[in-house]
């Protein structure tokens, strides 16, 4: 499955849907399409982007279950979302977002492009129950990280930088991710000299017992 195809397979039903960032309105699309919401709001800061997502989504806006907004994240809504998507941004931008609003939506389906421990850090802080919290692949590796508003998830320092679901019920997806982190720090490594190369020591011996530890479960 592709990235998108992995994040519509986790869009939960709604009433109102929202889906912060929606570049072309795929995702919106499918979520409409296959009944999960009644009414959408793809949100795109970018005029551009969200020309791309109302040309794709004119029948939606025709019948009024669709509204395109220029906004930066969900500050431009009239009403408020039950779920949202933000997929496809930096974690930190991510957290950016949702700490604007008063209280975190019903519930969320999050893919951060990097710096996803910030993510659930915020989310734990936030008080949400995280449902799924993944890696997968498509070409690149990418976390999906799902939940709702209220569940009070907490996780240990461990889970923050990899993802329960990761450590709990490890995929072939993780492990080639992991791999891959621990090439990245050997090859740091090469130039690395005083604390910075203890850190880097320090990191990799945990990705390596990590990688030997879902090597004997799969």
């Amino acid at each position: 499955m592709g990235r998108l195809d992995v994040i519509c397979a986790h869009i939960p039903a709604c009433r109102v849907f929202a889906d912060v960032g929606c570049d072309h309105g795929y995702c919106t699309r499918y979520a409409l399409q296959n009944g999960l919401c009644e009414r959408a709001y793809p949100c795109d800061v970018s005029a551009a982007c969200l020309k791309k997502a109302e040309e794709l989504l004119r029948e939606e806006i025709a019948a009024g279950r669709c509204f395109p907004v220029c906004c930066d994240g969900l500050d431009g809504l009239t009403e408020e979302p039950d779920c949202v998507l933000i997929a496809g941004m930096g974690g930190e931008e991510i957290v950016s977002i949702l700490s604007r609003r008063e209280r975190l939506p019903a519930k969320f389906v999050l893919q951060p492009m990097k710096n996803a421990e910030k993510v659930r850090a915020f989310l734990c802080a936030r008080g949400a129950g995280i449902g799924e919290d993944m890696t997968f692949r498509d070409g690149k590796f990418y976390d999906l990280i799902t939940g709702t508003r209220e569940g009070g998830t907490v996780y240990s320092a461990f889970e923050l930088r990899y993802g329960r679901d990761n450590l709990l019920n490890p995929t072939r997806d993780f492990f080639g991710k992991i791999q891959k982190d621990a090439e990245t720090v050997r090859f740091a490594l090469r130039a690395a000299e005083g604390a910075q190369r203890e850190t880097l020591i320090e990191r990799l011996h945990e990705l390596e017992g990590i990688a030997d530890a879902i090597d004997e479960r799969l």
